[in-house]
């Protein structure tokens, strides 16, 4: 039988200064994830290791060809990739400069080539706001706490009454729906992810302790960087130099080929993710828009509003034909004057840079 969960309204709990913004139904509770640091002591320090090595990877570039034997054929050849690469490098940073000058913004970016371990980047270490993209993180943070310490929660009915999602009627399409019967924690999932609902990425926040427990989840992957301090909608309310709710490009490219792609999550969790990535219904104008239409792609956007700078953005995974292993991208964006929309055709230009610069196309 399905255990049945009512909302109850709580407080917001916020980890950084500032005044409180509002209140959910269940958001901010005391972590729902026990013991949550103890029981993944030894998964933290291998997805420490890892996050130390694929960090360094995205912000070390070449290093290996530095340290070649000038003598070797070995090291001719990595050095004239090195120089190509370089080369790659530098024509993707003069396509986004460009770009943003004429966007009049800021583009955040990261290409991974799983396939090679080629990492491309522009402003990869700058902090952009998560919007709705935060939901793929937070499905994933349910999905391992019912694989490792809750068996049946993605069965379980989770209800509320209009009243509760009153702030998010304009922005959940399929929660709305199901206020009468409620929807079960992989309903919301996949309502989430591949709709984009509010609501649901409240409720699936709801199940690990507000956004401070999305970002305890992003402290066991290795990354620490990433945050959550507010539930939606007030989560997309943004001004640059505000770091709450906010990542960057480097760091969230990692937590995300990590989720879908490491060990983090067990196979068949990471598989059901992926697969709610691959159905998204949105997104069609962004990364998918610049890259070939007979590419595999898995997304999750988020849109923060012309009152917000105009931020965008969208994470991708992408299986090119033939391919062995995926890429992933990561593109944020935001304007330089406020109450200025955002521009879908930028994210998508982004994203058919990166996939030249790292030699796809």
């Amino acid at each position: 039988m399905n255990t049945v969960r009512t909302a109850v309204p709580e407080g917001v709990r916020q980890h950084a200064p500032g005044p409180q913004v509002g209140t959910l139904p269940g958001i901010g509770r005391p972590s729902m994830l026990p013991d949550l640091r103890s029981r993944r002591t030894r998964r933290s320090r291998l997805s420490s290791t890892l996050a130390t090595l694929t960090v360094s990877t995205l912000l070390g570039g070449l290093a290996c060809a530095a340290g070649a034997p000038t003598g070797d054929t070995h090291a001719s050849t990595v050095a004239a990739r090195a120089q190509s690469n370089t080369s790659s490098r530098s024509e993707l940073h003069k396509t986004l400069r460009a770009l943003e000058k004429s966007y009049d913004g800021r583009i955040g970016a990261v290409g991974v080539d799983l396939e090679t371990g080629r990492t491309v980047e522009h402003r990869s270490g700058e902090r952009f706001p998560f919007n709705s993209s935060f939901k793929v993180f937070a499905c994933a943070a349910v999905l391992d706490k019912a694989r490792t310490s809750e068996p049946g929660l993605m069965d379980e009915v989770v209800r509320w009454t209009p009243a509760d999602m009153a702030a998010l009627t304009g922005n959940s399409p399929e929660t709305t729906e199901y206020t009468d019967t409620g929807m079960t924690s992989a309903q919301l999932c996949r309502a989430a992810v591949t709709k984009s609902d509010g609501f649901a990425g409240n409720m699936l926040l709801k199940q690990i302790g507000g956004p401070r427990g999305l970002t305890d989840f992003f402290r066991t992957t290795g990354d620490r960087t990433s945050r959550l301090d507010r539930p939606e909608p007030w989560l997309t309310e943004w001004q640059p130099g505000d770091k709450r709710d906010t990542t960057t490009p480097a760091a969230v490219a990692r937590t995300f080929a990590e989720l879908t792609t490491g060990t983090t999550l067990d196979t068949r969790d990471r598989a059901r993710l992926v697969g709610w990535l691959k159905a998204s219904l949105t997104g069609a104008d962004r990364i998918r828009a610049g890259i070939p239409a007979n590419w595999t792609v898995g997304n999750k956007t988020g849109t923060g509003g012309a009152s917000n700078h105009g931020t965008a953005n969208d994470l991708a995974i992408i299986w090119p034909p033939g391919a062995n292993a995926p890429i992933v991208l990561a593109v944020f964006t935001n304007r330089n004057l406020d109450d200025t929309p955002h521009d879908d055709k930028v994210i998508a230009t982004t994203a058919t840079a990166l996939v030249k610069a790292l030699g796809k196309l």
